[in-house]
């Protein structure tokens, strides 16, 4: 059985059948496609257009599709070209010829629009549940690191000293942009567009409002024609999970340097890393590459669905069953990774000593440079000055707090005796101490407004 087969003499090819069904995939659409049709009968039925008794029975009928469909009963047939046609053809078994009556002023147009908003505004809240939890495994570390200190890198060179509960949270607050776009995707999401039939709107009088509200839409679509074309939720939803992606990227890519033994910060868990099927001694951080990787397949799907919008004309064109795979696909791998990396993280274990062991003096230089500054040198004089002693400590091969004093009075008389207690990286974290910053009463603020910012919705 079609759903549009009155005005053809011919069945369709075959591989042409194959190519235009769409069966395989949005059958994830399944529930839910049955509960939109539920309550466009019971609109019909407000609408004069079907008996209550009509209404009754294609209701009940759904509801036996939607037991089906959970129990994973429900047997899909060669002739379903689709997910609509499976539940009005199964509809049809179970009820008889009423169920013909279920897609009275309406078309798969806007039935599909419907279907997949309401999946993803379904789908939204398990994705930020997903980043939720990786963001406690970030505030963990925080809280379990806080007094450790680590190399700050600036173009993958030794820059400052900074707290390691520091450094975790910078991967917190990403997290939690991405969660806030996700939160205003969700009610971008919630416009109805049932009612809009194949472009035109319905010819019956369906009160559209009340049918949102049924659905647990927040409104209503203003135009029929754009309608049934608009994917911008989808795209919005795509360009979310590659951000969320590069963000994972990020993370990964240094979770899988500072693991290696040229760092030797990190260890990852047997649990979460794999051996070398030729060289025993390799312990591989394959699940952070594999998050790494999957940042570039999530940015393939946004790529892929944003060609095929760019060139469509008004309202509902075939291009459009291509964005639904994408969807998915993204939804799997994020659903897949995000708790993978948030257990990893937790138990990977640090290696105080090695990172303590890669911060030398020369990570102290602008602290030299402030030190000069409190002695009122101007900062521009004071830059130039650390540097003149960051090159004569290179030249005598030794590092910044080895050279004399003499050598530090020889570029300025500004240089005191009390130069060297610069050189301690604990007190250069503890001068930092402004809101946002590396000290420890900043970054305990900072571990708070976590919390917080976690509990509460996006």
């Amino acid at each position: 059985m079609t759903l549009w087969g009155g005005r053809f003499t011919e069945k369709l090819d075959p591989a042409a059948w194959a190519l235009n069904s769409s069966i395989s995939f949005d059958q994830r659409l399944a529930l839910q496609d049955v509960d939109g049709s539920s309550a466009w009968a019971k609109a019909l039925e407000q609408a004069n257009v079907i008996t209550h008794e009509e209404s009754q029975a294609i209701c009940d009928g759904l509801r036996a599709v939607r037991d089906e469909f959970e129990g994973k009963t429900f047997l899909y047939q060669p002739s379903d070209e689709d997910i609509h046609t499976a539940v009005e053809r199964r509809l049809g078994e179970l009820i008889g010829p009423s169920a013909g009556k279920l897609h009275t002023g309406r078309s798969r147009n806007d039935q599909v629009a419907t279907d997949f908003r309401l999946w993803l505004l379904q789908a939204l809240p398990r994705v930020d549940a997903a980043l939720r939890g990786l963001q406690q495994s970030l505030i963990g570390r925080a809280e379990t690191d806080t007094d450790l200190l680590l190399p700050g890198y600036t173009h993958l060179q030794r820059a400052q000293p900074v707290l390691l509960s520091h450094w975790w949270l910078s991967y917190f607050w990403p997290l939690q942009r991405d969660r806030q776009r996700l939160a205003q995707l969700q009610e971008r999401t919630s416009v109805l567009p049932l009612g809009s039939s194949a472009l035109a709107g319905t010819p019956f009088p369906i009160d559209r409002l009340a049918l949102a509200e049924v659905l647990g839409f927040m409104e209503i679509s203003s135009n029929s024609l754009d309608a049934v074309s608009d994917r911008d939720f989808v795209a919005e939803f795509l360009f979310s999970s590659a951000l969320v992606g590069t963000h994972l990227s990020k993370l990964a890519e240094a979770v899988v340097l500072f693991s290696s033994a040229e760092f030797g910060f990190f260890e990852l868990s047997d649990a979460f890393a794999t051996g070398s099927s030729l060289m025993p001694q390799k312990k591989n951080p394959d699940v952070f590459e594999l998050a790494r990787g999957k940042a570039g397949v999530l940015l393939g799907y946004l790529t892929g669905l944003m060609a095929t919008l760019k060139g469509l004309p008004s309202t509902y064109d075939k291009d459009l069953q291509e964005d639904k795979e994408p969807v998915f696909n993204a939804y799997d791998t994020l659903k897949a990774v995000l708790p993978v990396l948030a257990d990893a993280l937790r138990t990977l274990a640090v290696r105080p000593e090695r990172m303590r062991a890669a911060i030398d003096p020369g990570l102290m230089a602008t602290d030299l440079a402030d030190y000069l500054v409190e002695k009122g040198v101007p900062f521009r004089q004071a830059h130039t000055l650390a540097g003149r002693a960051v090159q004569l400590a290179s030249q005598q091969g030794q590092p910044l707090d080895h050279l004399s004093l003499e050598d530090y009075q020889s570029l300025s008389p500004a240089f005191s005796s009390d130069v060297y207690t610069v050189f301690d990286p604990k007190q250069s974290i503890s001068r930092r101490e402004t809101a946002g910053g590396t000290g420890p009463k900043a970054v305990a603020v900072q571990i708070q407004q976590a919390k917080k910012a976690v509990a509460s919705p996006a």
